[in-house]
């Protein structure tokens, strides 16, 4: 199949198909005799497995770990776990980092009167942010 029928069927765009390819995630395709990339089942399977990574935040370098385990057939299953609670630590991680910033913007917009005045707490603190949160 085509690239087009290839992005169809896995909801990838083509233009990210070639990037993966560009990138070594996705080996260069087979061409027709007229240049056109061919994609197999294989390749297909490949994308979706990309694509299911993707779609769980996996980042292209844990992406190109899982896919060599995913074809090691003698790999231990310790090695593909590591890399899920790893991505899942990076994940709380980001987590708390996000949850302290609602709760930084919810202090900043609640002390903030919203009226004409031009005194606002949440310009002060994106001004002067050691002032707003104690830390810079």
């Amino acid at each position: 199949m085509n690239i087009g029928a290839a992005a169809t069927a896995t909801g990838i765009s083509a233009k990210m198909i070639r990037y993966y390819e560009s990138i070594g995630l996705l080996p260069a395709p087979a061409r027709s005799p007229s240049g056109y990339r061919h994609y197999t089942d294989d390749d297909l399977n490949r994308l979706h497995f990309i694509r299911r990574g993707r779609d769980l935040g996996f980042s292209m370098a844990q992406l190109t770990e899982l896919l060599s385990l995913w074809r090691d057939q003698d790999r231990a299953s310790a090695d593909v776990k590591h890399i899920a609670e790893q991505h899942i630590e990076n994940m709380n991680q980001r987590i708390r980092q996000m949850q302290e910033m609602v709760a930084t913007l919810s202090h900043l917009a609640r002390s903030c009167h919203g009226d004409d005045r031009p005194h606002c707490p949440i310009i002060d603190a994106l001004q002067h942010p050691e002032d707003a949160t104690g830390r810079r």
